[in-house]
């Protein structure tokens, strides 16, 4: 058993995407990004939290999870071309995003060319610092991170990553790492919350808030003694922010669908 209520296959971006569905029929939709080598699997406690009050929608990204991708590895304004399509293909939009890690440049950079698709947003842990963008300064924060999230990760990640490969999580890294997001944020000109757990080494407290500074409408939040991954190590705080953003809206955002 996989846990999420359905699993759709939309024809969009030039392969068939992945998405998995948790929550009432009806209820107000909120969009999940996930970040490098991720996949939908990780984002199961967040729409656990979350199930009385929406229904979380979780795709895979071309390349990613259960969603098959070209044989180059997408960069950054690849990855979020594909997620336009997908929202457009199954009218999910303007759509309540909660991304994570480069999830978060996906979602800026889609405000950038498209915009009407996009609605409150939850930037959880957005990469990267643009004072560490260097290969080995990343990995030894991620070796940090790793220690410092639930054990019950890393069986998600490392099917996630089993199913990307290697080879694709790297060259999607190498187009991420220079993407400079900060030079991107007016385009997101919706409410945004910034979250970021307080033991997270990926992301400094320095950056998550020149990152909400930095947008129109940013607003700073943190989990104390979380990690990286918020989705996952603490879904009921990621839930109270995101059900904040939904009555906030009242409707405009998070598409109800039948």
């Amino acid at each position: 058993m996989s846990g999420w209520d359905a699993h759709e296959f939309t024809a969009a971006a030039g392969t068939r995407v992945h998405a998995a569905v948790l929550g009432p029929p009806g209820a107000p939709e909120v969009v999940c990004i996930h970040g490098l080598g991720c996949s939908h699997r990780y984002w199961l406690p967040f729409a656990r939290a979350l199930s009385p009050h929406a229904r979380t929608v979780a795709p895979d990204l071309p390349g990613f999870g259960r969603t098959p991708g070209p044989r180059r590895a997408l960069d950054v304004r690849g990855l979020s071309r594909a997620l336009a399509d997908w929202l457009r293909a199954t009218g999910r939009h303007p759509a309540l995003l909660v991304a994570n890690s480069l999830g978060c440049q996906v979602v800026v950079d889609l405000a950038v060319h498209a915009p009407e698709l996009v609605g409150p947003a939850v930037l959880i842990g957005p990469t990267f610092d643009r004072a560490a963008r260097s290969t080995p300064v990343q990995v030894a924060r991620l070796l940090r991170d790793a220690l410092r999230e639930r054990p019950s990760l890393a069986p998600a990640l490392l099917t996630s990553y089993a199913q990307c490969g290697i080879r694709r999580a790297w060259r999607t890294y190498r187009h991420a790492l220079h993407d400079p997001v900060e030079h991107k944020l007016h385009h997101l000109r919706t409410p945004v919350v910034v979250a970021r757990g307080t033991r997270d080494p990926i992301v400094p407290r320095a950056w998550a808030e020149e990152i909400a500074s930095l947008l129109p409408d940013g607003r700073p939040a943190s989990v104390p003694g979380a990690g990286h991954a918020l989705n996952h190590g603490a879904p009921l705080e990621l839930a109270r922010f995101t059900r904040a953003l939904l009555e906030e809206a009242g409707g405009g955002a998070g598409r109800v669908r039948p």
